[in-house]
C-alpha cells in the first residue's frame, strides 16, 4: 500500500507530480491511498509513503513517467482536482492509469469515472463563475481606500480565480478573504495568506444601498421563476450579497406587482407627428439641413445637430422608435461626458437620455460622488431605441455593428461641439463607438 500526502487545497500541478511518480513506479490505483497531511493521524494503512521530493518505491515499470493523455483529460483534471470531494485525487489517478491502455476512454460519455470527473469539473467551474459574479467589495474607510470582500466558495478555487480579480480590479487596492485562503492586491503585486472569518470584513458600506437599488430596478415580477432564480443565485450566497436582503419581499410582492403591470397602460410608442416622425426625403428638409441623413454636412451648433438628428434616416432604427434621443446637459466644455449604449423604453417616450431605471441608478451614483447632473453632458452611442415587442412591452435589443457605425457620426459631432474634459464609456457599445475596440469590455477595462 502506498500512502500519498497532498494538501487539501492542492492544485493540478501538485497532483500531477505525485501521479507521474506513481505511474512511473507502476503503482496500481487500488494500491494507493490519497490523503492530506493528517493522513497518518487518520489511521491510514501502513506502507510505503510518497513525500515531496522523493520517489515512489521502485517496481517493475509499465509506463513512462510522462503519461500519454488527451487534452480533454487535462482540461477536466485542472478543474476537478479543485473539488471538495475527498475522492477526487484517487478518481483522477484511476482515469490516468486507465488512459494508458484505454486511449479513447475520455470519449466514453457513459463511463462512470468519466461521468464523475466531468461532474466535478462542472461544479468547480460553476463555483468559479459564482465567485466572479458574487464577490462584493466593501471599503475600509480607515485604510485609505482599500476594499475588502468576504466570500465562501464550495470548493478550493480561491487561488485559481486570483488572476481574474487582478485583471478586473487592477486599479484598486483590495483583499478577498475566504475560510481557506486570502488574496491581497496592492496595485502592483498579488500576495496570498491564510483564510479568515466573516468578521474580518466590514459588515456594510454606502455602496450596499446602490446594489439594492440596482437589483430592485432590474427585478421583473412578471418573469419571476423562483427555482430558476435560485439556480442562478443560490441561497448559499445570499447572506453575503447586499442586494439579497430585499429578495424575500420582492418575491412576496411579485404577484401584486405583476397584476399592476397588466392593469397599467402599456408603454407603446405614441403616434409619430411632425418632422421627427414623418418619412422625410432629403429635399423636404428645412433650411440648412442638407441631406444630413447621409451625413454630408456637419452641424454648426447643438441646436442644428438636434434638429438634424430628428430627421436622420441613415439606418432602419428610426422606423420603430418614437423619436431620436439627443444628448443633454452642460454643452460648453463640461468636466464630464457620459456615453451610454442607446435610449431605453422611457427615454424613447420622453425624448431625453437617462430618465428610466438606469438613469435613476446614475443619479444616485452622481449624488454619491458629489456631481451635479446639470454640470455634465449625457448622451448615447446609438440615438434611437432598438427593441423587440414582447406582449405589451418593448424589450431592449442591442444595436449591431452597422448601426453603431452609422451613429458614430452623431457622437463624433457631439464630442466636437461639447468638447468635454473627460469622456466615460458606459458599456461596450459606447466603447466601440468611441474607439476602434471590437472585443469585450472586460478585455480592456482597467480602473485607475
Amino acid at each position: 500500500m502506498i500512502a500519498v500526502q497532498l494538501a487539501e487545497d492542492a492544485g493540478y500541478d501538485a497532483w500531477r507530480d505525485k501521479a507521474r511518480t506513481l505511474l512511473a513506479a507502476s503503482a496500481r490505483p487500488d494500491d494507493v491511498v490519497w490523503g492530506g497531511h493528517d493522513l497518518w493521524s487518520a489511521g491510514a494503512p501502513a506502507g510505503d509513503s510518497i513525500e515531496a521530493g522523493t520517489d515512489a518505491p521502485v517496481r517493475t515499470p509499465a509506463f513512462h513517467s510522462r503519461a500519454q493523455v488527451p487534452r480533454s483529460f487535462v482540461d477536466i483534471a485542472r478543474k476537478a482536482v479543485l473539488h471538495s470531494d475527498p475522492e477526487r485525487f484517487a478518481l483522477l489517478y484511476r482515469l490516468l492509469w486507465r488512459l494508458q491502455s484505454e486511449r479513447q476512454l475520455m470519449d466514453d460519455a457513459a463511463d462512470p469515472d468519466v461521468l464523475k470527473a466531468r461532474a466535478l469539473a462542472k461544479a468547480v467551474a460553476r463555483d468559479e463563475h459564482k465567485m466572479h459574479a458574487f464577490v462584493r467589495f466593501r471599503e475600509v474607510a480607515e485604510d485609505n481606500g482599500r476594499y475588502v470582500a468576504w466570500f465562501e466558495p464550495h470548493h478550493h478555487i480561491t487561488l485559481e480565480v486570483a488572476d481574474f480579480f487582478v485583471t478586473r480590479f487592477a486599479g484598486m487596492r483590495w483583499s478577498i478573504v475566504t475560510p481557506e485562503a486570502s488574496l491581497h492586491w496592492d496595485g502592483v503585486l498579488l500576495s496570498t495568506g491564510p483564510g479568515g472569518e466573516r468578521k474580518d470584513v466590514p459588515a456594510e458600506d454606502a455602496r450596499d444601498a446602490d446594489w439594492r437599488a440596482y437589483y430592485e430596478s432590474m427585478f421583473n415580477p412578471a418573469r419571476l421563476k423562483v427555482r430558476a432564480m435560485q439556480r442562478e443565485m443560490p441561497k448559499h450566497y445570499w447572506r453575503n450579497l447586499p442586494e439579497a436582503a430585499g429578495i424575500p419581499a420582492l418575491i412576496r410582492n411579485a404577484s401584486n406587482r405583476a397584476d399592476a403591470m397588466v392593469q397599467a397602460h402599456p408603454t407603446t410608442p405614441r403616434k409619430r407627428a411632425g418632422l421627427a416622425h414623418a418619412k422625410i426625403r432629403p429635399k423636404d428638409l428645412p433650411g440648412k439641413l442638407e441631406r444630413v441623413a447621409e451625413h454630408e454636412k456637419p452641424p454648426g451648433s447643438m441646436q442644428d445637430l438636434n434638429r438634424a438628428l430628428n430627421a436622420c434616416r441613415a439606418c432602419p432604427l428610426w422606423r420603430d422608435a418614437t423619436q431620436a434621443v439627443a444628448g443633454e446637459g452642460l454643452a460648453a466644455r463640461p468636466l464630464l461626458m457620459l456615453v451610454g449604449e442607446q435610449p431605453g423604453d422611457q427615454e424613447d417616450l420622453a425624448g431625453r437620455p437617462f430618465v428610466g431605471p438606469a438613469g435613476k441608478v446614475l443619479d444616485r451614483a452622481l449624488e454619491a460622488a458629489g456631481v451635479e447632473r446639470g454640470e455634465i453632458f449625457v448622451t448615447n452611442a446609438v440615438k434611437h431605441f432598438k427593441y423587440e415587442p414582447r406582449g405589451k412591452r418593448r424589450l431592449h435589443k442591442r444595436a449591431d455593428k452597422g448601426e453603431i457605425e452609422i451613429c458614430r457620426w452623431w457622437l463624433k459631432n457631439e464630442l466636437e461641439l461639447v468638447a468635454p474634459k473627460l469622456v466615460v464609456a458606459l458599456g461596450v457599445t459606447a466603447l466601440q463607438s468611441l474607439s476602434a475596440h471590437r472585443g469585450s469590455l472586460s478585455a480592456v477595462r482597467e480602473l485607475r
